[in-house]
């Protein structure tokens, strides 16, 4: 069993975070049995499936009356003795430095634990690709410019990490470098998934009234997911014919989105799937499946102008929905008229 301390405790930290990385392919099962040992260490859980999950060990050191590294070290014991499961723990005072001490922990599992006083020094010779919300893409950019380790990183002025990754993913990577992230652990269980239906008035054989009717649930689908501020790993079609027969296939995104471009790409594939010729349809069901959060999703560089462009304006898109209701801009062919 493994077990690396750097620093002192940080138990006296403003934050303390635990970050815990069950092993691959863990069934749901144990995945849930795991969530449940966190929540007897701390009653503020985070679930991120489908492997991973954040604790915030503040109010939890005054109620066990030992430091977070102890604490590490008890779930581990527990969750090998009681579910044969190791586990990679992360400690630090902040949710970024946790998750990139995890998984600086080699497998099968271990405690690393970083004082908010260490995380500088610590954090400096890393690849910049160990940094925790740094994906391949970003961290190829970065290092095509010399920056290869997280110390040059917060070297580097956050404009030029701006330029280079964008606005948003620049600023974000750059004050992760330098050990800021001010989000909190928001106690969350495995979400839900998210289904849209729609059950048609009469038996539909016209393939474009399916097709404009599968376009409104994506749309809808992708809102909810938004403000959610979750992401789909899978969609799930359901089709329903007369009869009572129906049909379901589940395929995964290629990366993880809730953009409507991605889930209407995947949706169309499932009904092509579906082969439909002369089918009676009644209803659809189109189900997110295997959500996580946003903010866990690495935002990767994209070289498409034109589906850049589309996602600035499906961000506009839906400032208009969130003043004016859901159903006041669209899709043409949503509103394409049925006679």
């Amino acid at each position: 069993m493994s077990t690396q301390v750097a620093g002192r405790d940080p138990g006296g930290a403003t934050g303390v975070v635990m970050h815990v990385r069950c092993p691959d392919r863990l069934p749901d099962e144990s995945y849930r049995k795991i969530l449940e040992e966190l929540s007897g260490l701390s009653p503020v859980v985070q679930a991120l499936p489908p492997t991973a999950a954040l604790v915030d060990l503040r109010g939890a050191l005054r109620f066990h009356g030992v430091g977070a590294h102890r604490l590490g070290e008890v779930l581990r014991v527990r969750t090998i003795s009681r579910l044969g499961v190791d586990v990679r723990v992360g400690i630090g005072p902040t949710i970024a430095i946790a998750a990139t001490a995890s998984g600086q922990v080699c497998l099968p599992g271990g405690v690393l634990t970083i004082s908010a006083e260490q995380v500088t020094d610590w954090l400096a010779p890393l690849p910049v690709r160990s940094l925790h919300g740094i994906g391949p893409r970003q961290a190829a950019a970065l290092e095509d410019y010399g920056i290869h380790s997280v110390g040059l990183l917060a070297a580097v002025p956050t404009a030029t990490v701006q330029r280079l990754l964008g606005g948003k993913a620049g600023r974000l990577a750059a004050d992760r470098a330098r050990g800021i992230d001010p989000r909190p652990v928001v106690p969350r269980l495995l979400p839900d998934s998210a289904v849209v239906r729609r059950v048609f008035d009469r038996h539909i054989l016209d393939g474009a009234t399916v097709r404009a009717a599968l376009l409104d649930m994506v749309v809808r689908l992708g809102i909810r997911l938004r403000q959610r501020d979750q992401v789909a790993r899978a969609l799930t079609l359901t089709l329903k014919f007369a009869g009572g027969t129906s049909w379901e296939r589940t395929r995964r995104l290629p990366e993880p989105s809730a953009h409507d471009d991605d889930l209407r790409q995947l949706a169309y594939q499932l009904m092509d799937a579906a082969g439909l010729q002369r089918g009676r349809l009644i209803g659809l069901a189109l189900k997110g499946e295997d959500l996580v959060d946003a903010d866990r999703v690495a935002e990767q560089i994209s070289l498409d102008s034109a589906r850049e462009a589309r996602l600035i304006a499906e961000t506009a898109i839906d400032r208009v929905r969130a003043k004016f209701g859901p159903g006041v801009i669209g899709p043409a062919a949503v509103y394409r008229r049925v006679s």
